[in-house]
This record gives C-alpha cells, structure tokens and sequence, in this order.
C-alpha cells in the first residue's frame, strides 16, 4: 500500500509540472505585446493558406518560416488549403462548439473573409494593435476588403493585381480592352481561355468581363442590388456566350484552375495567360518555364486590384503564435523580401514613407525584371473588387449558364 501510495504521489507531482510548464496561449493581452510574444516563445503555429504555388510556398517555409524561428523561437507549420475548404472546416468546429481547434492563423480575403466574420469565426479586432500596424500601415487604405468592412478582424499582407501575359516574340498587336478582345479570339479561334470559376483567376477574368459588359465597376460598388445582379448577368452572358465558340476546344472545356492555363500556355496551345499577381510571368521567368520574351499587359480599366491579409480563427489554439505571426508578415524586412521577384514579387501594403530612408532605397532598388509592369500604368489602369455579395452569384450563375 505504500508503494502504491508513494507512486500514486509522485505522478501528481510530475502532472503538476507538467501541466505547469505547458503555456496558456488562448488568452493574450493585446495591449502588451511583449507578454504575447513571451507567450509564444517555444511554439508551434500553423499557418493555412492557398498552396498552389511553388514559389510561394518555398518563401513562407524559408523565408518567414527561418525568420519567425530566429527571432522568437516559433515554429511555422505551413499547411496548404483552399480558403473555402478551411472556412468550412471552421463551420463545421463552431457548430460542434469546439472550444480548441487546429488553425492558428488563415491567409483570407474577398467572400471568404465576409462569410468568416459573418458567422463569427474569426477572433478580434486584433490587428490595429499589433505593433507593425500601428507603425507602417494606413488605416484607411486597408478597411475594407472586397467592400466589406475589415473592423481589425484581420491584418493586411499583400496587395495584387490582375494582369495578361503574352510572348513579345510572338504577339505584334495587343487587344487594348474587351471589345478589343472579342474581336482579338475571333479571329484567332481556339488561341484564347480563361480559367473555370471559382478559380481564382477565372473568376477574376470574370469579373473584369462583368465589369467591362455594364459600363464599369461603379455600378456595382455599393450594396448589393438584385435587380442590379440580373442586367448585368444578362450583359455578361451576352459578350461571354459571343466569345465561347472561339475559345480553345471551342469553349466545351475550361482550365481548372490557373496552372492548368499556365501549362496550356508554356505549351504555346493559347496565346494569353493571365494571373492575379504582377509578377507572376517573371517567376516563371526566373524559374525557367517561360521565355525571357513573355511580358504582361492590362486592358483599358481592368487592371484589377485587391488586398488581402491574414487572419485568426476564434478558436485558435495558439493565438499568440497567430499574432507574432501576422505582425511579423508586416514587419519591413518580410515585406521587403516579399515584393521582390526573385521570391514572390506581392506588392507592399505598407506606407514607405514611414520608413527609414534607407528601407526606402531597398525598395526602389529591387529588381522587378523585364515582365513586370510599372506601377504608374497599374494605378492608372486599376479598378477595385466589387461587393463581396456579387462574387458568389456572378459565380454560380456561370457555372449554370457556360457549363450547359
């Protein structure tokens, strides 16, 4: 009985250490930063983003991954998800009231972010307390997504646009906006696609036909109007039913997704690529899959352009590994190394004028390469995405009128 006893008191003891030593990372105090990033020491946080590109993913694991671990001792697990899948995933916890999930931190925005906040599966406000937000970022250039109100649910991380790519070597003659365009696939038949939505650069391409078949985003930048929805479908529908006979494999068949297009691309069966990221053509550059000739364009008024960030589920299990995180993806030097091509080439959200003359002279002396389009012909040319309301239904509603 004594040895029982004796045993029984000394796995107490090791319990009480044990659960002694394991940190309480649920509740932080945002007002002490310092406090947070102590708490986060020694942890890991996992870190759930869109993984679809090679690039990508090798500057988040090597870059802010050895970064994150250098200066805090945090461990950045990086695991690849669309953001519609994870949302679900969060869903599906909050209706099984599942106090402690698996997300620490999301890579979100558009539709997405507005179903997520909606339905309260995000934790904040948060971001206007993070330190790097209150040094480098405006305010008011980032409090809103996709005409959502952002209200410090989460944290901005890059800035993208949409643009075309083309090989220079090959293509005299650029269409200059969607009229042009339509006129451009006709008499080049099969040499033209876009993405399926809702992929994400289908969708883009999309929304940029939308646009250009109502006269402009205006229309659609205020609230949601149904009314307004289904003349501007019925304009849609009408240019992108006009453009489908003359699309590759007549239009029977889209891309899955943007890397499909890529491939149809580099294979020379199509004439355009397109993506969301301005230096996208010189990655693939750098990398070798396209020729040193490719170069990208934007149609009149159609050089789409939207923010996105990151974000923390409520139920987090380690919010302060989320919070150093999502700061950290602020701070200068990941952004500075972000905006270069060499690495991903995402444009800054940061406010440059607030930094030291000489991060101000790092970021002009960035090499872009030949592909990369200046930012005064992007500014010029670039419109903002419309409210989020409209995205989901110009979505389903292609899928049911271009599918048939």
């Amino acid at each position: 009985m004594k040895n029982i006893i004796t045993l029984l008191a000394s796995f107490l003891v090791i319990t009480f250490f044990i659960s002694c030593s394991v940190k309480e990372t649920h509740s932080v105090d945002l007002d002490d930063f310092t406090s947070v990033i102590q708490v986060a020491e020694g942890t890991e946080v996992s870190f759930y983003m869109w993984g679809g590109s090679a690039e990508i993913n090798k500057w988040v694991d090597e870059e802010v991954g050895s970064l994150l671990k250098s200066e805090y001792n945090i461990t950045l697990k990086r695991v690849p998800m669309d953001a519609s899948i994870f949302i679900n995933k969060l869903l599906t916890e909050k209706a099984a009231q599942k106090e402690t999930g698996t997300i620490d931190l999301v890579w979100i925005n558009g539709e997405n972010f507005k179903n997520a906040k909606e339905a309260e599966l995000l934790y904040g406000p948060y971001a206007e307390n993070l330190p790097n937000f209150i040094k480098y970022i405006d305010k008011e250039s980032v409090n809103s997504d996709f005409g959502f109100p952002v209200e410090g649910y989460e944290a901005p991380y890059g800035k993208s646009y949409f643009v075309f790519e083309y090989d220079s070597k090959k293509q005299n003659s650029l269409p200059e906006n969607f009229v042009d365009l339509l006129s451009w696939v006709k008499e080049h038949p099969g040499r033209f696609t876009y993405p399926r939505p809702p992929d994400f650069t289908g969708s883009a391409f999309v929304r940029l036909a939308f646009y250009a078949a109502n006269g402009g985003y205006e229309n659609f930048s205020s609230d949601f109007s149904k009314e307004k929805l289904d003349k501007g479908l019925d304009n849609l529908f009408s240019y992108l039913n006009e453009l489908k006979p003359y699309l590759w494999q007549e239009g029977k068949v889209y891309p899955r997704d943007s890397a499909a297009l890529d491939i149809l691309f580099e294979q020379n069966e199509i004439d355009f690529s397109m993506n969301y990221n301005v230096a996208h053509a010189q990655n693939k550059i750098n990398t070798g899959q396209y020729p040193e000739t490719v170069r990208t364009f934007v149609l009149e008024k159609s050089a789409l352009y939207n923010l996105h960030f990151t974000g923390i589920p409520y139920n987090a299990p380690n919010k302060a590994g989320a919070l150093v995180l999502s700061n950290l993806l602020m701070s200068p030097d990941i952004q500075l190394s972000k905006n270069d091509p060499a690495n991903w080439g995402d444009l800054t959200v940061l406010n440059t004028t607030k930094l030291s003359p000489d991060l101000q002279n790092s970021f002009k002396a960035i090499n872009k390469g030949q592909a990369i389009l200046g930012l005064d012909i992007l500014y010029g040319e670039g419109v903002p995405e419309i409210n989020a309301d409209y995205i989901d239904a110009i979505e389903t509603a292609w899928e049911k009128e271009m599918l048939n």
